[in-house]
């Protein structure tokens, strides 16, 4: 994910000027406040210490917390490197294979799309020559013929009405008779009523046509009955691309997690050395509770009445920057153990946001985003596999044209989305009454959400630095004498 403070920047610094921001106390897009904290010891570890802020955090009512950045990379002589590596080529080697069974489902799912298209075109045929229209039974009976007269009558070789027609034996009306006579009496009325037959043709026709009935009324039957089947092997082939998608997927999530990524230029990072670094990145929410702020009196009680048209949120970003060393062999059989000591930055940022500008946020961080490279694989083939996905749907989906809307909204017959979501991540449903598409569309403060914004700063400032303060003097570090208040909780409990 992208440098969630940068992205923030970008957003307050195109809604709001440099005067506008320095008035709610964010000059230039910065935090509300900010506090670093620096320690080095071989003992040290990052876990604790990013759980105990994660835990601190949600007890003092900041919720959601979400994660924006994760990255590591160890140096390639520590021994973390190998291990990682091992893990992620046995990820990358099982999804691969199940990646080749799936595309050989897709291979098959292809292959079925083709002959049902095939079938339908015929299909057509065949109801065309059962119509009440004069001109489409025609049509559907010639078209009938003309495929009988090449798959079916062609293999008589010089018996075939083809070959008869084109050789000089007196059959040279055979062909045209027979493309214009539908049953036997029609043959026998052309023959005698009408004299356009002689007795040698009619007695070769009669058989052929008889056997042409006879043929049309089969070959239809097996045909939906072949069209039937190939839809329900179709459908057992979507699902199966569905649960292929669902097994590949831990797989090449987790291949992706393992990969290490964020520190290649670090010349922290020696290639000889055992060293590890991680980048860690919380974002926490606390909404403003404007009710109980009018309640309290820390607004005015005239408001009480009044509804916001967005919600505000003090908002709190923890990022941290570990680097670790002293790895050490804790068995016999040479396992690495990675609780190791090393260096950790904490800083601590505080900003007060409106629901409109987090929303911005978020687009502004997918933008950023390069994270996750199979995304742009997974879209690049989603897009290549459009077509496809009509297709399925046209022959799964047997239901009125509104009723095939709500299940490719529901997307019960797209096996491909399953697939490449998987590289994705999944955006929680918004509130928002109005769309936020860009910097215009956010409106500023008025008079209230101004003093809003106010009360939510002074709530991030004090819940920030008690986080900081506290969290120091709970594992024995100096702190400040003075005390501090964090005022009200004006969060939703």
């Amino acid at each position: 994910m992208g440098d969630v403070k940068e992205a923030i920047k970008k957003v307050l610094t195109k809604v709001y000027s440099k005067s506008d921001l320095k008035k709610i106390g964010m000059d230039d897009g910065g935090p509300e406040s900010s506090f670093k904290l620096i320690y080095d010891s071989q003992v040290n570890q990052l876990e604790p210490i990013y759980y105990w802020l994660l835990d601190f955090m949600q007890d003092m009512g900041i919720n959601p917390i979400e994660k924006i950045t994760d990255n590591f990379m160890a140096s390639p002589g520590s021994g973390q490197f190998a291990e990682m590596g091992q893990r992620v080529t046995r990820m990358q080697e099982e999804g691969m294979k199940m990646l080749g069974a799936l595309n050989q489902v897709i291979k098959s799912v292809l292959n079925l799309l083709y002959d049902l298209k095939e079938f339908e075109l015929r299909l057509h045929q065949y109801d065309d020559a059962k119509s009440k229209d004069p001109k489409l039974r025609e049509a559907g009976n010639l078209a009938l013929k003309q495929i009988w007269l090449d798959n079916v009558d062609l293999k008589r070789g010089k018996g075939s009405i083809h070959q008869m027609s084109s050789m000089e034996m007196g059959f040279t009306v055979l062909r045209e008779a027979f493309l214009i006579a539908n049953t036997v009496d029609d043959v026998k009325k052309m023959a005698k009523e009408d004299g356009l037959l002689n007795e040698q043709v009619m007695r070769v026709l009669i058989p052929r046509v008889d056997e042409f009935v006879k043929w049309k009324d089969y070959s239809e039957k097996e045909l939906r009955k072949r069209f039937r089947i190939e839809k329900a092997y179709l459908n057992s082939q979507v699902e199966t691309i569905k649960l292929y998608s669902s097994w590949v997927g831990p797989y090449l999530k987790a291949a992706e997690q393992l990969r290490q990524k964020g520190f290649e230029k670090s010349p922290a990072l020696v290639n000889a050395f055992s060293t590890t670094m991680f980048d860690l990145v919380l974002l926490g929410k606390r909404k403003i509770n404007f009710e109980k702020a009018v309640k309290s009196n820390k607004l005015p009680g005239s408001w009480e009445n009044y509804k916001l048209k967005r919600d505000y949120y003090s908002c709190f970003i923890i990022s941290f920057i570990f680097r670790g060393h002293v790895s050490q062999r804790i068995t016999q059989k040479g396992d690495q153990g990675f609780g190791m000591g090393g260096r950790v930055d904490i800083k601590f940022d505080s900003y007060i946001l409106n629901e409109q500008e987090l929303q911005l946020v978020q687009k502004e961080l997918s933008v950023q985003d390069i994270e996750d490279g199979l995304k742009f694989v997974g879209q690049g083939a989603e897009e290549s596999l459009e077509s496809l996905k009509e297709d399925i749907s046209h022959f799964l989906d047997e239901d009125t044209e509104e009723k095939k809307k709500e299940e490719k909204n529901e997307d019960n017959t797209n096996p491909f989305s399953a697939l490449w979501d998987l590289f994705k991540k999944s955006d929680e449903k918004k509130k928002d009454k109005v769309k936020i598409e860009s910097a215009k569309d956010v409106k500023k403060d008025n008079f209230v959400e101004k003093a809003v914004r106010e009360l939510g700063a002074a709530d991030a400032k004090g819940t920030l630095y008690a986080i900081y303060d506290v969290y120091k003097k709970a594992h024995g570090m100096a702190s400040s004498p003075d005390k501090f208040d964090n005022g009200e909780d004006l969060s939703h409990k």
